[in-house]
Protein backbone atom coordinates (compact mmCIF):
# COMPACT_ATOMS: atom_id res chain seq x y z
CA UNK A 1 0.00 0.00 0.00
CA UNK A 2 1.49 3.25 -1.35
CA UNK A 3 1.25 6.49 1.11
CA UNK A 4 0.48 9.93 -0.19
CA UNK A 5 3.10 12.53 0.74
CA UNK A 6 2.10 15.82 2.36
CA UNK A 7 3.92 18.55 0.09
CA UNK A 8 4.43 21.80 1.58
CA UNK A 9 5.72 25.39 -0.25
CA UNK A 10 9.62 25.50 0.97
CA UNK A 11 9.45 28.56 2.53
CA UNK A 12 6.71 27.60 5.30
CA UNK A 13 8.61 24.16 6.00
CA UNK A 14 12.75 25.50 5.48
CA UNK A 15 13.46 23.58 8.79
CA UNK A 16 12.88 20.00 6.57
CA UNK A 17 16.15 20.95 4.82
CA UNK A 18 19.91 20.94 5.46
CA UNK A 19 21.80 24.41 6.28
CA UNK A 20 23.25 24.69 2.84
CA UNK A 21 19.97 23.84 0.81
CA UNK A 22 18.19 26.23 3.02
CA UNK A 23 20.93 29.09 2.35
CA UNK A 24 21.12 28.56 -1.51
CA UNK A 25 17.18 29.08 -1.81
CA UNK A 26 15.98 31.60 1.06
CA UNK A 27 15.56 35.20 -0.60
CA UNK A 28 15.52 33.58 -4.45
CA UNK A 29 12.42 33.48 -6.76
CA UNK A 30 13.13 29.74 -7.16
CA UNK A 31 12.00 29.50 -3.47
CA UNK A 32 8.56 29.75 -3.85
CA UNK A 33 8.36 27.07 -6.68
CA UNK A 34 10.20 25.02 -4.62
CA UNK A 35 7.88 22.00 -2.64
CA UNK A 36 8.89 19.92 0.76
CA UNK A 37 7.58 16.90 2.20
CA UNK A 38 8.68 15.22 5.01
CA UNK A 39 9.54 10.98 4.88
CA UNK A 40 10.47 8.12 6.62
CA UNK A 41 14.57 8.50 6.87
CA UNK A 42 14.47 4.95 5.75
CA UNK A 43 13.00 5.85 2.72
CA UNK A 44 15.57 8.03 1.48
CA UNK A 45 16.67 5.54 -1.25
CA UNK A 46 14.81 6.37 -4.66
CA UNK A 47 13.53 2.74 -4.92
CA UNK A 48 12.49 2.65 -1.62
CA UNK A 49 10.72 5.70 -1.87
CA UNK A 50 8.77 4.79 -4.48
CA UNK A 51 7.59 1.63 -3.38
CA UNK A 52 6.06 2.98 -0.39
CA UNK A 53 4.81 6.80 -1.56
CA UNK A 54 2.58 8.26 -4.28
CA UNK A 55 6.17 9.48 -5.55
CA UNK A 56 6.73 8.23 -9.21
CA UNK A 57 9.97 6.71 -10.72
CA UNK A 58 9.92 8.74 -13.50
CA UNK A 59 9.64 11.88 -11.54
CA UNK A 60 12.76 11.28 -9.10
CA UNK A 61 15.78 12.51 -9.81
CA UNK A 62 19.16 10.95 -8.49
CA UNK A 63 22.41 13.54 -7.61
CA UNK A 64 25.41 12.16 -7.34
CA UNK A 65 29.79 13.74 -7.23
CA UNK A 66 32.14 12.81 -9.18
CA UNK A 67 35.81 13.19 -8.38
CA UNK A 68 38.60 12.93 -10.94
CA UNK A 69 42.40 14.23 -11.18
CA UNK A 70 44.77 16.10 -13.87
CA UNK A 71 47.83 15.49 -12.91
CA UNK A 72 48.13 17.11 -8.96
CA UNK A 73 44.76 18.95 -10.01
CA UNK A 74 41.58 17.31 -7.95
CA UNK A 75 38.21 18.05 -10.33
CA UNK A 76 35.06 17.60 -8.48
CA UNK A 77 31.34 17.63 -10.42
CA UNK A 78 28.16 16.72 -9.01
CA UNK A 79 25.68 15.25 -11.50
CA UNK A 80 21.35 14.82 -11.66
CA UNK A 81 19.79 11.87 -13.96
CA UNK A 82 16.60 11.10 -13.58
CA UNK A 83 15.85 7.86 -11.72
CA UNK A 84 15.04 5.95 -14.76
CA UNK A 85 18.30 6.46 -16.36
CA UNK A 86 21.84 6.17 -15.14
CA UNK A 87 24.68 8.58 -15.15
CA UNK A 88 27.67 8.07 -18.22
CA UNK A 89 30.18 8.44 -15.64
CA UNK A 90 32.92 6.82 -17.55
CA UNK A 91 32.77 8.90 -20.47
CA UNK A 92 30.65 12.06 -20.47
CA UNK A 93 31.26 12.63 -17.17
CA UNK A 94 34.83 11.91 -17.24
CA UNK A 95 35.26 14.27 -20.27
CA UNK A 96 33.56 17.39 -19.16
CA UNK A 97 35.97 17.44 -15.98
CA UNK A 98 39.03 16.74 -18.37
CA UNK A 99 40.21 13.88 -16.74
CA UNK A 100 42.00 10.29 -17.21
CA UNK A 101 39.16 8.37 -14.64
CA UNK A 102 36.70 9.64 -13.00
CA UNK A 103 34.68 7.73 -10.13
CA UNK A 104 32.54 8.59 -7.33
CA UNK A 105 33.37 10.43 -4.42
CA UNK A 106 33.64 8.49 -1.49
CA UNK A 107 30.62 8.63 0.61
CA UNK A 108 31.99 10.18 4.15
CA UNK A 109 34.10 12.45 1.75
CA UNK A 110 30.72 13.56 -0.15
CA UNK A 111 28.85 14.34 3.23
CA UNK A 112 31.68 16.38 4.61
CA UNK A 113 32.40 18.34 1.62
CA UNK A 114 28.63 19.24 0.76
CA UNK A 115 27.24 19.36 4.64
CA UNK A 116 24.40 16.78 3.53
CA UNK A 117 23.90 13.62 4.56
CA UNK A 118 24.13 10.55 2.35
CA UNK A 119 20.85 9.90 0.73
CA UNK A 120 19.75 13.18 0.56
CA UNK A 121 22.75 14.90 -1.42
CA UNK A 122 21.14 17.40 -3.71
CA UNK A 123 21.97 19.69 -6.70
CA UNK A 124 21.02 23.14 -4.35
CA UNK A 125 23.39 24.47 -1.74
CA UNK A 126 26.55 22.87 -3.02
CA UNK A 127 29.73 24.22 -3.33
CA UNK A 128 30.54 27.28 -5.64
CA UNK A 129 33.37 25.41 -7.72
CA UNK A 130 31.36 22.34 -8.23
CA UNK A 131 29.51 22.39 -11.49
CA UNK A 132 26.54 20.70 -11.56
CA UNK A 133 25.62 18.82 -14.83
CA UNK A 134 22.45 18.14 -15.14
CA UNK A 135 20.87 15.71 -17.66
CA UNK A 136 18.18 17.61 -20.39
CA UNK A 137 15.50 15.21 -19.36
CA UNK A 138 15.47 16.29 -15.80
CA UNK A 139 14.90 19.56 -18.03
CA UNK A 140 12.22 18.28 -19.82
CA UNK A 141 9.88 16.39 -16.54
CA UNK A 142 6.83 18.38 -15.66
CA UNK A 143 8.04 17.98 -11.95
CA UNK A 144 11.24 16.27 -10.36
CA UNK A 145 11.35 14.95 -6.62
CA UNK A 146 15.10 15.38 -5.41
CA UNK A 147 16.85 15.25 -1.85
CA UNK A 148 16.89 17.69 0.33
CA UNK A 149 20.10 17.44 2.15
CA UNK A 150 18.60 15.51 4.46
CA UNK A 151 17.32 11.83 4.86
CA UNK A 152 14.02 12.33 6.63
CA UNK A 153 12.89 14.65 3.13
CA UNK A 154 12.44 15.70 -0.44
CA UNK A 155 12.58 18.72 -2.13
CA UNK A 156 9.90 19.16 -5.46
CA UNK A 157 10.04 21.33 -8.26
CA UNK A 158 9.08 21.97 -11.93
CA UNK A 159 12.31 20.21 -14.23
CA UNK A 160 12.94 23.25 -15.92
CA UNK A 161 13.82 25.31 -12.81
CA UNK A 162 16.67 22.91 -12.16
CA UNK A 163 18.76 24.87 -14.82
CA UNK A 164 18.41 27.89 -12.88
CA UNK A 165 20.35 26.59 -9.89
CA UNK A 166 24.03 28.23 -9.72
CA UNK A 167 26.22 26.12 -11.32
CA UNK A 168 24.11 24.15 -13.60
CA UNK A 169 25.16 23.08 -16.88
CA UNK A 170 22.45 21.05 -18.99
CA UNK A 171 23.88 18.13 -20.48
CA UNK A 172 22.55 16.15 -23.79
CA UNK A 173 23.37 12.74 -23.30
CA UNK A 174 24.80 12.96 -19.50
CA UNK A 175 23.01 9.89 -18.55
CA UNK A 176 22.02 6.46 -20.49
Amino acid sequence: MTRALTWHPFTDRPDLVAAPVREALEGTPLAASVEVTEIDPDLADTQALVDSTDVLLEESANCIVVLGRRGEDERVAAGLVLATTRADVNSTVRKRLDVRKASFMPMDRAVADTGMEYGGITPVGLPDQWPVLVDSRVIDSPRVVIGSGLRRSKLRLPGALVADLPGVEVVEGLAR
